[in-house]
């Protein structure tokens, strides 16, 4: 294979932009600390609901903090529902009836879900609706809503 400078710069370039971006993407990530926990406060796991039913975020050694306020050791809530695979964890977190944010700095809220078995789980967000590098992401608990 013959290397031509336009070869060179074509490789030149796809590794500026391959960096380019992979800088980008760790600058969208903050840190956590490594004894962050997320949980829910209610509903339990297993439990049966009516809805409409309250949910209430729980969060330890961290702080709560609005999109958009770039603060150390803090984040907002999202609220994972029936969500078989993770987002990618690099990125802004979609914002989706699957996923719901709480960029207001919301420690509870109401949901209605139809009857039947459902799937709930936390993750934190910093202050670019991005998960932490070491993601704050709660255990998934199973709730069943009743008629």
């Amino acid at each position: 294979m013959k290397i031509t400078l336009p070869k060179v710069l074509l490789f030149v370039g796809l590794l500026w932009l391959n960096l380019t971006s992979e800088t980008a993407a760790n600058e969208l990530v903050s840190d956590a600390p490594e004894n962050a926990e997320v949980y829910f406060i209610t509903p339990q796991d297993g439990q049966t609901l009516k809805s409409p039913f309250k949910v209430v975020f729980g969060l330890k050694n961290m702080g709560v903090a609005p999109a958009g306020v770039d603060k150390e050791n803090t984040g907002h809530h999202h609220l994972l529902i029936d969500l078989e695979q993770l987002p990618n964890l690099t990125l802004p977190l979609p914002s989706t009836d699957q996923v719901r944010h709480f960029g207001g700095g919301q420690t509870e809220t109401e949901i209605t879900l139809p009857a039947g078995k459902h799937s709930l789980q936390l993750l934190l967000g910093n202050y670019l609706h991005v998960p932490h590098k070491r993601p704050v992401i709660s255990n998934k608990i199973e709730i069943i809503v009743e008629e």
